[in-house]
């Protein structure tokens, strides 16, 4: 027999389940950033700043309340443009990125509209999500366990023995789970093509489950 193949200190049985539950997403998370260059530090900060009072200004205008708008990083640093094969010194570059929470999923596409508008001059991505994910979470976990417990009720039922106890029970990294169902097609925000539709969030468990066998 193959040393692979072999039990050295037979117990049981131990098998593997996994679940997912898909949501509507009914969050947004949009980090935009706004950089201004200005040949002083000091005009740079200052008219960045006024752009960023801009956005947030339209944001609110949208029901966002300033809670759900947190600053996410503050750069300042020299500017420099390739001219005549030598890189000269223009200026310095203050950039502000801030991620805005948007829960009126219906006014995505306006919203970002308007704060491109009001000074923001880059907009890094859009991560859609669910507030209810520990819920979710928490059914997935529960039908991964299920389903760890009818795989060994066929191996204990097709070698001839009886399914005993749980004697343990290990989680299996869920981001890690969610990228194996991301690669095999159930994309976690992916909508229809030629559209911005947001689709849906698949949030996945999975857990090693041992149980003990009795003779049948």
């Amino acid at each position: 027999m193959n040393r692979n193949q072999s039990i050295e200190t037979p117990w049981g049985i131990s098998v593997f389940g996994a679940s997912s539950v898909d949501a509507v997403p009914d969050v947004a998370r949009l980090r935009v950033a706004v950089g201004q260059t200005r040949e002083s530090a000091a005009e740079a900060f200052e008219v960045t700043r006024r752009a960023v009072n801009r956005v947030r200004e339209v944001v609110r205008g949208h029901g966002v309340p300033d809670h759900r708008v947190s600053t996410s990083r503050l750069n300042l640093e020299s500017a420099h443009a390739f001219r005549n094969n030598e890189h000269t010194f223009v200026g310095y570059k203050c950039t502000a990125g801030f991620v805005i929470d948007l829960r009126a999923l219906d006014a995505l596409e306006t919203v970002l509209v308007d704060v491109v508008e009001a000074g923001a001059n880059e907009v890094s991505g859009v991560e859609f999500d669910v507030q209810a994910k520990k819920e979710l979470r928490a059914e997935a976990r529960r039908a991964a366990v299920a389903a760890a417990r009818e795989k060994a009720e066929l191996y204990a039922d097709a070698a001839g023995v009886r399914l005993g106890p749980v004697v343990h029970i290990q989680d299996v990294d869920s981001e890690q789970l969610q990228n194996t169902y991301r690669s095999h097609g159930r994309s976690a925000a992916g909508g229809g093509e030629g559209d911005l539709t947001t689709g849906k969030i698949t949030v996945a468990a999975g857990v090693l489950v041992g149980f003990s066998i009795t003779a049948g």
